[in-house]
């Protein structure tokens, strides 16, 4: 049970709330009695939908952060938004290849990274974006990919960049590439696609379909994770 000494004060849209400390930016504005239909997402931190903007009153300095990842500060001033705007090349994999003049075409801001490392340290996953632009900058699609492949493209990283690189959408180019032109086709892949084509789970497809709920959320709860 939380008392009430251990509440603190934000402001949502302009809005004094009194909070408990120990709640995350989304889970206040729920206490305080906001009910989240966008932006909520998966709230675990793998989706990265809930990009807030915040800043501590008495400081002009404007933070972000994933509202369900970010614990509530006294004096904390919120406005979360839908997505940082960042632009977005449009391409057809079977035209292009992995190459510095496909990215140089596409996204040539990335070429104009100061090395600040801005992006890292606001990544709410830990990535180390910097340098995946940098492996994007030698043309070698393959570490970026790697690098990146954990990327929630909340935006944060766009929110900092003093040079707009779109490090969310220049990372997917990378997977995309990597994975149409560079990665050797999966022969598994190709035989389980066969399998499907061919029938072989419509029966299991068919009992879960017409499943009730209880039974699909049984099946769900005691699946195997990797």
């Amino acid at each position: 049970m939380v008392s009430n000494n251990s509440k603190v004060n934000i402001y949502i849209m302009g809005k004094k709330y009194a909070v408990p400390e120990a709640l995350t930016i989304m889970d206040a504005m729920e206490y305080a009695g906001y009910q989240l239909k966008r932006g909520c997402g998966c709230r675990a931190g793998f989706c990265g939908a809930c990009a807030t903007v915040y800043r501590i009153g008495g400081d002009y300095e404007l933070k972000v952060g994933l509202a369900c990842q970010t614990k509530v500060e006294p004096e904390m001033y919120l406005a979360q938004i839908p997505f940082f705007p960042g632009r977005k090349a449009y391409y057809d994999l079977e035209d292009i290849n992995p190459s510095t003049a496909t990215l140089m075409t596409l996204y040539p801001e990335v070429f104009r990274c100061l090395g600040c490392n801005s992006c890292t340290k606001v990544c709410p996953q830990d990535l180390n974006v910097m340098q995946y632009i940098a492996y994007l900058q030698r043309g070698d699609f393959e570490k970026a990919a790697h690098e990146s492949f954990d990327c929630l493209m909340c935006g944060l990283c766009v929110s900092r960049c003093p040079v707009n690189i779109v490090h969310y959408n220049a990372a997917i180019l990378a997977r995309r590439l990597y994975g149409k032109h560079i990665l050797p086709p999966s022969p598994h892949l190709r035989e389980r696609v066969q399998e499907i084509e061919d029938g072989k789970f419509d029966k299991e497809l068919e009992e879960l379909m017409n499943a009730e709920t209880e039974k699909i959320e049984d099946l769900y709860n005691s699946r195997d994770i990797e």
